[in-house]
């Protein structure tokens, strides 16, 4: 598996430089996201938004995420971990890979290093609201309600219409900061 991955290596000289996504036909989706009504109208926004979230402006990083993906799916979780590894040390600016990883963590039940990598992700990449919930739903799941409630805030300020968000901030709302009289 070395040889492999410094071969790899050597293909990569250019992956660190990785590219930011296009910016003006997200801008787009996001504000088409905004003025959704209905979930069913935002689902077809979210997922495009997400997909241009894995582009990374490199053909070879583009590859070892479709890879992770792969072994994923088909149960390989020690490889997918061992790819996206890979992807954040090469590629340490795209935010996907921090989130993709940060979600194989979690699911290993390794929170600690999950929220890291969620928060890594959210970092460089502000405007990931799937990676803000679901870090949202583990410093919940901690106690940490606070901090829970304001990144729900973030991602339902990007997108109104996700999915049991605002049940999440109802009830943080009441717990945080108290019900009205």
């Amino acid at each position: 598996m070395r040889t492999f991955l410094s071969a790899l290596m050597l293909l990569l000289p250019l992956a660190g430089a990785v590219a930011a996504p296009p910016v003006q036909p997200v801008d787009r989706l996001f504000s088409q996201l905004k003025q959704a009504e209905r979930p069913e109208d935002a689902k077809p926004l979210e997922s495009q938004i997400l997909a241009s979230f894995l582009r990374s402006g490199s053909p070879s990083i583009d590859v070892l995420m479709t890879r992770a993906e792969a072994a994923q799916a088909t149960g390989k979780k020690d490889v997918a971990r061992h790819l996206l590894d890979e992807i954040v040390v090469i590629a340490p600016r795209f935010a996907e890979g921090w989130h993709r990883r940060g979600l194989l963590q979690q699911d290993a039940g390794d929170a600690a290093a999950a929220m890291v990598s969620l928060q890594k992700a959210v970092e460089l990449n502000p405007r990931h609201f799937e990676a803000m919930t679901q870090l949202g739903e583990m410093l919940e799941e901690f106690g940490q309600k606070e901090e829970a409630l304001k990144l729900y805030r973030r991602a339902i300020a990007l997108d109104p219409q996700f999915e049991g968000l605002q049940r999440h901030i109802d009830g943080l709302s009441r717990a945080v900061e108290g019900q009205g009289i």
